[in-house]
């Protein structure tokens, strides 16, 4: 039979009670709705579990044997509906974000540092990764949203576009394209060591579709192929090559031994989104800090248009 949790109850209360009329009192039901739960029961049982009379109620032996094994059904049931609110309090207390590593660095800590004086019990957990990463997160519901690039296209995600990142050019501080008084095209970049981010980065796919756009093949002289923008910055400023980096990453390469280029004809660029799950909602405390970010981000992707990503 299909045991239902309001039987138990009704079971454990006539129990206590040792009164059809206490008992459905205490389960808030008529006296016949609660006879009718003690029948069913029964009749699924196929056993007699209580002696009724005029005068009083007992548990038969049928029902003394049945006891413990209700008893056991409720408290589990009662330990999995508190593991459940428990969870669900958890969630509407936590956030977790996924986000490109250069975000992470450069933008996200003074965000955290204002929600968290205006939201102080909300806990954000932080998963600074590539893009593909980012992605599976929202998608395996491990990331409450994302900020990544170089969207998948999956029917369970859905992404709005933020910004349009464009690259730029860096190159030791004595390199003859620092050097240069003349506007730098793309073509000068061809003769170059040039330092590469790994095929699987979102860096290398912009390059590698820009290559493909403005010579219809790749040109540049790829000298090495590394993980990490730090990377990237150490390699050029011992003077191994060039690069192109996208314009939220500059952060990484404010060195005195590194010049920062634009160049004047068409750059590299790549797509910032917001992506969340299509199927799952924001709890109250994703959608606080999605808020306060949101406006955050925008002000700062206006500073980053500023002077300083035009250093010479």
């Amino acid at each position: 039979m299909n045991l239902t949790t309001r039987q138990l109850q009704a079971f454990a209360a006539l129990h206590q009670q040792l009164s059809f009329t206490r008992a459905a009192q205490q389960c808030c039901l008529s006296q016949p709705a609660f006879s009718a739960l003690i029948q069913g029961l029964e009749q699924g049982l196929g056993a007699q579990l209580f002696e009724r009379s005029t005068r009083h109620v007992v548990l038969t032996r049928a029902g003394q044997d049945f006891l413990p094994h209700a008893q056991r059904l409720l408290a589990g049931i009662e330990q999995a509906v508190q593991e459940l609110q428990g969870a669900a309090q958890l969630r509407a207390s936590r956030v977790t974000v996924a986000l490109l590593p250069s975000l992470a660095a450069h933008w996200l800590p003074a965000v955290l540092a204002d929600f968290a004086q205006t939201h102080p019990h909300i806990q954000v957990q932080v998963r600074d990764a590539l893009n593909t990463p980012c992605l599976e997160s929202v998608q395996q519901g491990q990331a409450d949203w994302a900020l990544c690039t170089a969207l998948a296209r999956h029917p369970d995600l859905h992404a709005a576009a933020v910004a349009e990142e464009s690259f730029y050019l860096i190159c030791p501080r004595a390199h003859p394209l620092a050097q240069m008084q003349a506007p730098i095209h793309a073509q000068a970049l061809q003769s170059h060591p040039f330092v590469q981010m790994a095929a699987h980065t979102s860096v290398r796919a912009s390059v590698d579709l820009w290559q493909a756009q403005v010579f219809g093949k790749p040109v540049l002289q790829t000298c090495m192929e590394v993980e990490q923008l730090a990377t990237v910055m150490g390699m050029v400023r011992a003077g191994l090559g060039v690069s192109l980096v996208p314009a939220l990453s500059l952060a990484y390469f404010q060195d005195p031994g590194i010049a920062i280029r634009r160049l004047v004809d068409t750059a590299p660029s790549r797509t910032i989104y917001w992506v969340r799950h299509r199927h799952q909602g924001l709890g109250p405390a994703a959608q606080a800090f999605y808020a306060s970010a949101q406006q955050s981000l925008q002000e700062w992707l206006q500073g980053q248009s500023g002077p300083a990503m035009h250093t010479a």
